[in-house]
């Protein structure tokens, strides 16, 4: 990952401003099939990423422990295969042209991408695979206090709303526009602090942060209106996002196809009401199945330790009934047999 963040700026090719300033064809829904673009980072990420988890995956089964098929689909095709399709397809190439392209991307990284993830568990897979010194760092890593400050659910979930505001409302979406580190910073920083904020949520990797259900429940529902009332200012707002840069679109080349900025930044902010309230509402679902679940075993683990209690009670009380039948039927009084 080192390397990756080190190389990957200076072997990018596929720069923010060289694909705005450039002449891009018409978008069509056939865009998001044809306009792909290897881009170093995207891809370095995905392979060593999905690759590294599908070695862990083999390694249990090599040695006869399974491992569910559904994390394995999670992580690598909805978490990584979204990542790098987010980054990597159609709208990677157009997301600094067309704000609502722009829109479905945020949401995907920083929705989709964190929740799948998370459902891959890939913290619990490193567990079980490492050898005994890797471990023991990870270990280490998931009970170091950074590691506690970070998984905080107040914090996390601060993060999350404050972001997408300070994205959209201060200089850094331009910055993100004109520089291609700024573009790829922001690309990490979504997935970064979804995953911060929806990890502990979801509760299936061991890390800190994790709290009750009814607290995870009571987060993902708070999240909800921040969206749409993020999504509604945007749609709202007669300023535009990204100042001059939409509309300096419009009147080169492009001009010939690209929406109105204003009313394609009411689609965007659209978009990002609309998904976000989906979206959050499957991750409410998955937590009240998971809510359900947990409380179905909880209920089978009382019911098995009350039968234990039950058998043990049993078992302490059969001496006492065989004395009294050999003893022939003597009161528990100790006054003789009955006459």
């Amino acid at each position: 990952m080192l390397e990756t963040a080190v190389l990957a700026p200076l072997l990018s090719s596929s720069a923010a401003g060289e694909g705005a300033s450039g002449v891009l064809p018409r978008l069509t829904a056939g865009s998001f099939f044809t306009e792909w673009s290897i881009d170093p980072l995207p891809l370095i990420i995905t392979v060593w990423a999905a690759g590294l988890y599908l070695v862990g995956v083999a390694s249990l089964r090599r040695r006869g422990d399974k491992w569910p098929v559904g994390r394995t689909l999670a992580f690598v095709v909805a978490g990584m295969g979204s990542f790098y399709v987010a980054t990597s397809s159609g709208l990677a190439t157009y997301d600094t042209t067309v704000l609502s392209v722009h829109m479905v991307q945020h949401m995907i990284l920083s929705m989709l991408v964190p929740l799948s993830l998370a459902l891959g568990a890939p913290v619990t897979l490193a567990l079980r695979t490492l050898p005994a010194t890797p471990r023991r760092w990870l270990l280490a890593v998931l009970h170091s206090r950074i590691a506690k400050v970070f998984s905080f659910p107040p914090l996390t979930f601060t993060l999350y709303i404050v972001s997408p505001w300070a994205l959209y409302f201060s200089g850094w979406y331009r910055a993100s526009l004109e520089s291609t580190y700024v573009h790829e910073a922001m690309h990490v920083h979504l997935v970064v602090v979804g995953a911060l904020f929806f990890w502990p949520l979801m509760g299936i990797d061991p890390i800190p942060g994790r709290v009750g259900y009814p607290f995870r429940v009571l987060l993902t529902v708070l999240t909800l209106p921040f969206h749409a009332f993020l999504g509604v200012t945007i749609m709202g707002q007669t300023t535009l996002i990204g100042g001059d840069w939409y509309p300096r679109l419009s009147d080169g080349p492009m001009g010939a196809w690209l929406p109105d900025p204003l009313e394609d930044q009411n689609l965007a902010g659209g978009i990002l009401w609309g998904s976000g309230d989906l979206i959050g509402l499957v991750f409410f679902g998955v937590l009240f199945t998971q809510w359900v679940r947990s409380s179905m075993k909880e209920a089978q683990r009382e019911d098995r330790r009350l039968d234990r209690l039950e058998r043990i009670a049993a078992r302490e009380r059969a001496p006492v009934a065989a004395s009294v039948a050999e003893s022939g039927g003597d009161n528990v009084d100790g006054e003789g047999p009955a006459r």
